[in-house]
């Protein structure tokens, strides 16, 4: 298993932070997000670690990480970034994570060990980390909904009431050749998913082409930060994190 971290946006809402750097290069607590993504990753079971980059993408130069380009960052998605990690996609199974999050490698080896060709994480206990984040944690919330064996039945819509909200989707998936391939025909075909970011193109690939997305819910504590106001609130999980590592 291979795992590519998906970085190369600007960042804009994490504020100061991310003026000289992509998010993934930001330092809490004595450590760059990066850092601590590498860690759960290998421990997790990744082999060999890849970053997608574009703002600021020559930072990347001596991490020593094999780094693919998005040269139209600044006018795309993380769909599009996911399209330049094609290579590694079609040749065997990959995590695929967002470069704002951090994550215990209990949840890596989770997600990859779901036996779905398409795998997503999530939280099940997504009210008390929305909590922490957001005045009212379904302002930023979005539906998600489980079916049978554990199958992603709904997600990526505007929730009327907490009952739609089963779980929240992490930031991580699990991708293999066989599904990478249909689903790279529909990004470089299809006018719907145009312009859409990965939870978009996950509502899709439900609604439009029934494809079958497995579950794993996350294990140990995980973090998102997209906002300053994340970075005080999840110095907590950071240390939890960082002494579960050492461990």
């Amino acid at each position: 298993m291979r795992a590519v971290i998906l970085a190369a946006g600007r960042g804009k809402r994490l504020g100061p932070y991310t003026a000289d750097r992509p998010k993934c290069l930001v330092e809490l607590a004595g450590r760059s997000l990066l850092d601590r993504q590498l860690a759960a990753l290998r421990a997790g079971g990744a082999t060999d670690v890849a970053v997608v980059a574009g703002w600021h993408a020559e930072l990347f130069d001596r991490t020593g990480l094999t780094v693919f380009r998005n040269e139209r960052w600044a006018e795309t998605t993380q769909v599009e970034s996911l399209l330049a990690a094609d290579p590694w996609l079609r040749a065997g199974p990959v995590v695929v994570s967002y470069g704002d999050i951090v994550y215990s490698a209990a949840t890596v080896r989770e997600l990859a060990g779901c036996p779905h060709d398409l795998a997503i994480a999530y939280d099940p206990g997504w009210a008390a980390v929305w909590a922490r984040r957001f005045a009212d944690p379904l302002d930023d919330a979005e539906t998600f909904r489980l079916g049978d064996g554990g199958l992603l039945a709904e997600i990526g819509g505007r929730p009327e009431s907490a009952e739609e909200v089963e779980g929240q989707y992490v930031g991580l998936l699990k991708f293999t050749p066989e599904t990478w391939a249909p689903l790279r025909e529909a990004v470089l075909t299809e006018v719907a998913v145009h312009g859409a970011d990965l939870t978009g193109l996950l509502r899709y690939l439900l609604r439009e082409r029934g494809t079958a997305i497995g579950t794993a819910p996350v294990r140990g504590p995980w973090w998102e930060f997209d906002q300053p106001s994340d970075v005080e609130a999840g110095l907590g999980v950071l240390a939890e994190l960082d002494q579960r590592e050492r461990a």
